[in-house]
């Protein structure tokens, strides 16, 4: 479609989007120009087929030039996702998880309000052949699933990506609240140190019994903290309790320390850190 005029401020905004193992640069390059049609600037790239640059990518690009100059690649989804605050993963089907379902007005009313507020946000996108594994979809706090034929579901990359990026515009449209929260969500790459953290400890106690069904109870975990949303202080709170729980000993806050030549009482017994259940750790 015709209309582009290059005497207006171009718009760059919103949410960060993944593409998962991109196969063909024809689809990056598409990704981008429809990220461009509707304002949003930053594409991350997870692990792309035929590495990165890619001229096929920027020659269907069709002048989107400042999305494809700042694309960053990754080796994992856990990488890709670490400085974001909020994501949501996008599914042709519904999965068996515990986690909210949302149509994509709805996931871009959503980000919209949270973007708002200042966190940083994404969309994740599968592969053009099988989309997101269940494990990938588990990094990500909500589900977005789009309302297709059921009986031909499969999505083009760059159509997902139009969709969601048009529902990203149209949801600054509406002039939405925004509430302040008390404080920012987590970092994805601090809520992940929690889960390694929490399962390394879990796994020595031998809690994931059985074996076979370790890979299901580490999914099911780590979908209820996601849905917490938790902040950066409540992370620390967290490792905190799982390092208490494994035994490790804490270094003793400085406003708890005893000072120095600490008065004795008039019995002549002085009163040791063990004795004042003050000062134990």
């Amino acid at each position: 479609m015709a209309g582009t005029d290059r005497r207006q401020k171009v718009i760059m905004d919103g949410p960060v989007i993944i593409l998962v193992n991109p196969q063909l640069g024809e689809n990056i390059g598409a990704a981008a120009r429809a990220m461009a049609n509707f304002g949003l600037l930053e594409l991350r790239l997870v692990d792309p087929r035929d590495g990165w640059p890619n001229p096929v990518a920027r020659a269907n690009a069709a002048k989107a030039d400042h999305v494809i100059d700042g694309v960053q690649v990754f080796e994992t989804v856990e990488q890709a996702l670490g400085d974001l605050n909020f994501v949501y993963a996008t599914t042709a089907r519904q999965r068996e998880m515990l986690k909210p379902v949302r149509s994509p007005g709805e996931a871009a009313q959503s980000l919209r309000v949270r973007h708002g507020r200042g966190e940083k946000i994404g969309i994740l996108f599968g592969r053009e052949r099988w989309g997101l594994e269940s494990v990938e979809v588990a990094l990500a706090d909500e589900i977005v699933t789009f309302p297709v034929n059921p009986a031909f579901a499969s999505l083009n990359i760059a159509q997902a990506v139009l969709l969601m990026s048009y529902e990203w515009m149209r949801s600054g449209e509406a002039d939405l609240p925004i509430s302040e929260p008390a404080s920012l969500p987590a970092r994805k790459q601090d809520l992940y140190g929690l889960f390694e953290h929490l399962e390394e400890v879990l796994d020595r106690e031998n809690y994931f019994r059985p074996p076979h069904k370790r890979a299901t109870m580490v999914e099911n975990l780590r979908n209820i903290f996601q849905k917490a949303e938790l902040s950066q202080q409540e992370i620390h709170a967290l490792r905190g309790v799982v390092a208490t729980l494994e035994g490790r000993k804490t270094r003793p806050r400085k406003d708890r320390q005893p000072p120095k030549n600490r008065p004795t009482k008039k019995s002549g017994k002085s009163k040791s850190a063990s004795d004042d259940p003050s000062l134990a750790q």
